[in-house]
This record gives structure tokens, C-alpha cells and sequence, in this order.
């Protein structure tokens, strides 16, 4: 293979096109044959006894994989590999739903956490590291004064809405995006079981790029609005101006504005997506990323809006772990130096670029769409009129899974994911887009080629 691209430290390298036409020229481009997943099965047959759902978290479930072919449970992870529990190993592109920002298993993080677990993590009164770590994410983050923590993005988002409505007396919340399971959020979705209509009507969703949309939405119910809350960056760059306006509007008609960087915050620099596009929300939310696997979220933002805290009850035994706040404080470190955002860039340019590049090769250039930035992007098949394409999708997650590839629809990629994790996804890909190609082609019946169900997701959130 022939030209590179350097890590920044010498250490790894990276394909470039000329390596995507090799694999692509090397690939059978037929279908794959099945790994053995048997023992998933067998312990999902006994979660299903035990455990709603079969998982913990819904985007984990079998609900998101293809029966039959799909792992379903996994048993361990190094770096940007896992093995699930019957011995396969897997590039996973997933990485727990994007918290694992430098891999599985980082041995500075999980030593940072265990050698503070062994002193002790859960105290009966605040450590002197809640202290520290709120220092670093004041310098850090452009809107971040002052620091609250949490366990999970959920936790964050909850208490940023309620700290809002206290401050601004106000009972409607303005939301784009996904913003977790609590009632306030989630009754606004389709999977609003269980939540009292009250309370979902209290919470107004509105579109994207579309500021218009907005003003009338808070015209409507002038003076009411506490908060707009947005994910400000997923997949859809916002157009120019967007988001000024956005906070502009928020502003204008009296409410706070909250940027969700629960996904977002890391993975494209340090000091999230408001320093990125140099826009600076009231409060934000972060977690994820911020502790590479260990559960911790925060909410920061203004002085005045955050002292609110004082009277607002956001309060829960574990938001001190310091165990958590060590493993945070060691994953900030780490990035702050650099080198792993030059091979997170690095790798998730070869992938992006390279899915690209394969799909085009086989002849599927008008029904694959990669939206987002490379560090973290959506793969989005299509049908001919630019709709959503389940069958396509499905078809080919089936084959880069069977090839040892991890992945739901997005690439969630991580510092570890070095030169031997990019090629053997780059592999499975060339081999997998040439097999779809030429059932294309063929004119065959796409459907017929699935080993399995097509997954259901919970609800769309983001479009």
C-alpha cells in the first residue's frame, strides 16, 4: 500500500485512496459467511427471564441488532476491539454508545480511577477533586463558570431544565434534539408511555437550521418559554448564522439558552461544539466522552443562572464519586495534549472517506450519504427519491458485521482505532459494498439476501 497518513507521533498510519482501491480490487464482493452466535443467544434466553428488554439501556437491547447474525452480548474490549461471548472479535464502531473516546481499557484512565477507588470513592462529605476537575472544565469550556456533576447525560439535561424553569419562572422548554429519558424530554416523543400529559405538553419540539420555525414557536407562547435546549451539532452542520440566531431569539423572548454537548462534547475538540462554532449557550450539559466509559456527567454555565443550584434540588448520593472524577480528570489530560485528537481525526477520516470512496466504486454513490464529521458521522442509505432505505441499511450492516465490524449506523470513533482496527474496517466494507453493488445492479430482491428481522428503533430524535 502506498502513501500514509502520519498520527502526529510517528506511531501509526493511516489508508489513504489509493489503499481504498487496493482493498476494494482484493475483495470477493459476496456474502458473508455467518459467525457463530449461539452463545448469545443462549444468554439472551435467559435475560428475557430476568430482565425487561433484555439489556439496561435500550440502544443496547437485540432490538437494535439483527437477530441470528448480530452479537449480542459482549464479554471484553481492548481498545477499539471487543469479543463478544462466543469468542469473536469485533472493530467496534459503537464504543458504548460514543462514551469510550480513547478505547476500551485505557490503562492511565482505569488506573487514575482504581488507585482512587482503593482509598475510597463515595465520601460523606465533597473531596477536594470535585474542586479540582470543576477548575479544569472552567478553563476548558467557554460558557463554564461554575460546575455541577451527574452520573449520565439524562441526569444533566433533567437539571439543567429544572434550573432554567427556577430561574426564569417560566414552564415551557423549546427542545431539538435527544435529550435523554426523563419525563420533561421524553413525553415529547413517541415513547411517551407513562407520562402525564401535563407534563408533555409543557415541552414544544421545533426542526434544525430553521429559525423561522423557532421564532414562531416561541411567539406562540410569548413570555412562557424557560429554556431552549439543543444538541447545537450532531449530524447536520448549522448554517451560517444558525445558531447566533438561535441564541438570539432565546434571548429576545426571555429564556436561557442550553447547548446538549452529552454527545457532542469532546469528540470534536476540547470545549465542545461551542467553542467549535464560537457560540457561547447560558448552561450546557456534558458527559459521555468526559470519562471514557466511567459514569459521569456535569451541567456548567453563567455564574448567576448556576448559584440557582442553591435553591433548585438536583441532588443524588453518587454525583460525588470521585472514582469517576479521577477517571475524567485523567481522559481531560490526556486530550489536552493532543496526540489522541490527531489519530481520532486520522482514523475517522480514513473511514469516512473510504466508505465514500467504496461506495461510489460500487456503483452506490446515489444511495449512501455520510453526514456529520469524520470523528463522529451517520451512514445513511437511501432509496432513489433520497428516503430512508431500511433494506439497504440493514443488508449491509448484516455483511461488515459478519466481517467483524461493530456498528449501528454511525461511526463512533475512538483514539485507539489505529492503523490494523481502520484497515480490517476498510476490508470488510470494500468487500461488503461490492457484494450489495451488484445485487443493485442485478435488479435483485434486496430483502431476500437478509439472514435477519430488521430492526426497530426506539424513535427518531434527530433528522
Amino acid at each position: 500500500m502506498s502513501a500514509t497518513r502520519e498520527d502526529g507521533s510517528g506511531n501509526a498510519v493511516y489508508p489513504t485512496p489509493d489503499d481504498y482501491a487496493s482493498l476494494f480490487d482484493a475483495a470477493e464482493g459476496r456474502k458473508a459467511a455467518g459467525l457463530t452466535v449461539a452463545r448469545s443467544e443462549e444468554w439472551l434466553s435467559r435475560s428475557a427471564a430476568v430482565i425487561p428488554g433484555g439489556a439496561q439501556t435500550y440502544s443496547k437491547s437485540w432490538k437494535q441488532h439483527i437477530r441470528g447474525v448480530s452479537p449480542l452480548f459482549l464479554e471484553h474490549g481492548a481498545g477499539a476491539w471487543v469479543w463478544d461471548v462466543d469468542g469473536n472479535r469485533y472493530v467496534d464502531l459503537i464504543q458504548g454508545l460514543l462514551p469510550n473516546i480513547l478505547g476500551y481499557a485505557h490503562p492511565d484512565v482505569d488506573r487514575a480511577a482504581f488507585e482512587r477507588a482503593c482509598r475510597g470513592h463515595s465520601f460523606s462529605l465533597a473531596h477536594p477533586m470535585e474542586v479540582e476537575l470543576a477548575e479544569r472544565l472552567v478553563r476548558i469550556i467557554p460558557c463554564a463558570e461554575q460546575v455541577r456533576f451527574g452520573k449520565n447525560g439524562s441526569d444533566a439535561t433533567a437539571g439543567a431544565v429544572r434550573v432554567a424553569r427556577a430561574f426564569t419562572k417560566r414552564d415551557r422548554v423549546a427542545v431539538c434534539g435527544y435529550h435523554g429519558w426523563h419525563d420533561w424530554y421524553i413525553g415529547s416523543t413517541s415513547r411517551n408511555a407513562g407520562v402525564p400529559v401535563a407534563v408533555r405538553d409543557l415541552t414544544h419540539p421545533f426542526p434544525y437550521n430553521d429559525l423561522s420555525a423557532l421564532e414562531r414557536l416561541l411567539a406562540a407562547h410569548r413570555r412562557e418559554f424557560a429554556c431552549v435546549i439543543m444538541e447545537a451539532f450532531n449530524f447536520y452542520e448549522p448554517h451560517a448564522g444558525y445558531l447566533e440566531g438561535v441564541k438570539r431569539l432565546a434571548h429576545e423572548h426571555g429564556a436561557l439558552l442550553i447547548f446538549d454537548e452529552i454527545c457532542s462534547g469532546f469528540h470534536f475538540g476540547l470545549g465542545g461544539v461551542q467553542k467549535l462554532f464560537g457560540v457561547t449557550p447560558d448552561l450546557a450539559t456534558f458527559g459521555k466522552a468526559m470519562g471514557n466509559g466511567y459514569p459521569i456527567s456535569c451541567i456548567v454555565g453563567r455564574r448567576d443562572v448556576m448559584q440557582t443550584f442553591d435553591e433548585v434540588f438536583v441532588s443524588f448520593t453518587f454525583a460525588g464519586d470521585v472514582s469517576a472524577m479521577a477517571a475524567a480528570g485523567a481522559v481531560l489530560e490526556i486530550l489536552e495534549r493532543g496526540e489522541a485528537y490527531t489519530r481520532l481525526r486520522a482514523a475517522g477520516h480514513s473511514l469516512a472517506e473510504g466508505a465514500a470512496w467504496m461506495a461510489k466504486r460500487a456503483g452506490l454513490e446515489s444511495r449512501f450519504q455520510i453526514l456529520g464529521r469524520p470523528t463522529w458521522c451517520y451512514l445513511r442509505f437511501v432509496v432513489e427519491d433520497g428516503t430512508d432505505d431500511p433494506v439497504l441499511q440493514t443488508l449491509w450492516t448484516q455483511e461488515v458485521t459478519r466481517r467483524g465490524v461493530l456498528v449501528l449506523a454511525t461511526h463512533n470513533v475512538n483514539a485507539a482505532l489505529d492503523r490494523e482496527g481502520v484497515d480490517h474496517v476498510l476490508r470488510a466494507y470494500a468487500e461488503a459494498f461490492k457484494y450489495l453493488g451488484g445485487l443493485v445492479a442485478d435488479g435483485a430482491d434486496l430483502e431476500a439476501h437478509l439472514d435477519g428481522p430488521i430492526p426497530t428503533p426506539a424513535f427518531r430524535a434527530r433528522g
